[in-house]
């Protein structure tokens, strides 16, 4: 027989970060969250489905209005076995009640089974008696209960305080900033709710093995998208054919040229961009905006992009990795060369939109001249540096994706005294890979320009996938302000 799924009602007076907290665990950006006090007026179900079956529900529920008149009912209908459930059927025709009712008939007997309790509260403000009214309130209903200190700034002055109340009347005491919760630290408060009741663990880790397992396959999917991005970017091609007659002066090559250069480089940021939407709906983002001067902010091509991500010289030569020689009439486009006549404009490219990465020259350009038109052709990408520039970027992408609270964007990120992100190291994840990893990738880069398939595609999967899940569960710095 398959066991009832957990039901938590998310309790709290108005904007102690309820639906914030709501929007993190149930991964859901599009919950509407607002800074005023008391925007949610009536209870609503989240739940979590996994392979087309719901796993947890959260039930977002409108703040405490009468805190002090509840209690004094509980506490003059003490024999009541469900105080939460008689409360609203004596309350239920009461405008007055109207909130509370709606915040307490989740967890009454009437509901089912009853849910079980979240309280949130906002740790860093001074605890009130409002706060210690609404504590002792909970706890008369004898519901299973976890309080989550919902901290989201610098100031740990009241937290000891919140945790001597709390700790009277909750089965478990949390932690957890719904802004900034990563992915380690959403499994952990899962995971902890197995302390609320004995009862609920079996399906509590029925819950948590699923989430696991839906996870693990994001992952996987994760990773496959990243080696389409490498392979449809490293054999990645542009060409245009020009009349002869345009070709004649100089301003006609350069123009040439430009747009060559120009639309291979759009080219590949339109795959980069393609696979980055769709990491983006693997973590079911839909809100997403980027720090001002983050490295996934600036151009793919640019200089600090160059400079910022994928390994050094020294490492690439450790690697073995040779960007190979073109046939035919190929020219550099970092070089100043020559081939059907077409010298004077080739060499301006250096330091243009497809010159120096990292030491070389992005791509070769190939010239071939037919009756009466050129063909200009720009690709595949020869540059020895850039596929591992290209997967660090992404690897931070997935990074930030799997780890970008879905609660955050209520948060203010201009406040002073806002939990800072982690600070951002200097070097990209490849640079800090074994030389026989940075060769097995190098291996499968080289296959990819050739349209090949590689034998080191499952060893470059299992390193992309391990990356992952070292970065999900904080073993590496995930670069969350990215």
């Amino acid at each position: 027989m398959a066991l009832e799924i957990p039901r938590l009602a998310i309790m709290g007076h108005p904007n102690a970060g309820k639906s914030s907290v709501v929007a993190t665990l149930t991964e859901n950006d599009r919950i509407a969250i607002d800074q005023r006090a008391g925007t949610t007026t009536e209870s609503d179900v989240y739940p979590v489905i996994i392979d087309g079956q719901t796993v947890i529900e959260f039930i977002d529920t409108p703040g405490f209005q009468n805190p002090s008149a509840i209690l004094e009912w509980f506490q003059a209908h003490g024999a009541q076995s469900d105080l939460a459930g008689a409360f609203v059927l004596a309350h239920r025709a009461d405008p007055l009640f109207a909130h509370d009712c709606a915040l307490l008939e989740p967890v009454g007997a009437g509901a089912g089974a009853g849910a079980g309790i979240i309280l949130v509260v906002d740790g860093s403000k001074r605890i009130k008696e409002k706060d210690r009214i609404e504590i002792e309130l909970l706890r008369l209903t004898a519901r299973p209960r976890m309080a989550i200190l919902n901290n989201l700034t610098k100031q740990p002055r009241y937290i000891e305080q919140w945790q001597d109340a709390l700790s009277k009347a909750f089965n478990s005491v949390r932690e957890f900033n719904a802004h900034r919760a990563t992915y380690a630290e959403r499994i952990k408060l899962l995971s902890a709710l197995k302390s609320i009741d004995q009862r609920w663990e079996p399906r509590l880790e029925q819950t948590i093995d699923a989430f696991a397992r839906d996870w693990e396959r994001r992952i996987d999917q994760a990773a496959a998208t990243i080696l389409d991005l490498l392979r449809d970017s490293l054999s990645f091609r542009y060409s245009e054919s020009f009349k002869n007659n345009k070709l004649v002066f100089k301003s006609g090559q350069d123009r040439a040229k430009d747009a060559v250069m120009a639309a291979f480089g759009d080219g590949l940021r339109a795959l980069e961009a393609r696979a980055q939407e769709q990491i983006r709906a693997n973590f079911h983002h839909n809100v997403w905006n980027l720090a001002p001067g983050s490295i996934l902010d600036q151009d793919l091509l640019s200089e600090e992009v160059s400079r910022s991500l994928g390994i050094s010289r020294g490492q690439l030569a450790l690697a073995g990795i040779a960007a190979g020689a073109a046939s035919g009439a190929t020219i550099d486009l970092a070089t100043a060369g020559s081939s059907l006549g077409a010298a004077a404009f080739l060499g301006a490219a250096a330091g243009g939109l497809l010159g120096y990465m990292g030491g070389n020259a992005l791509a070769k350009l190939d010239i071939e001249q037919t009756a009466g038109t050129q063909r200009f052709t720009v690709g595949p990408v020869t540059n020895p540096k850039f596929p591992f520039i290209l997967l660090d970027r992404i690897i931070l992408y997935s990074a930030r994706a799997m780890n970008w609270a879905h609660g955050r964007q209520a948060a203010d990120e201009e406040a002073p005294d806002r939990v800072p992100d982690k600070e951002i190291p200097s070097k990209g994840f490849t640079e800090s890979l074994s030389t026989q990893q940075q060769r097995d990738l190098a291996r499968f880069f080289s296959a990819a320009r050739r349209g090949k398939a590689s034998d080191r595609e499952d060893a470059c999967r299992d390193l992309i996938k391990a990356i992952l899940r070292d970065v999900a569960e904080g073993r590496i710095d995930s670069r969350a302000n990215l």
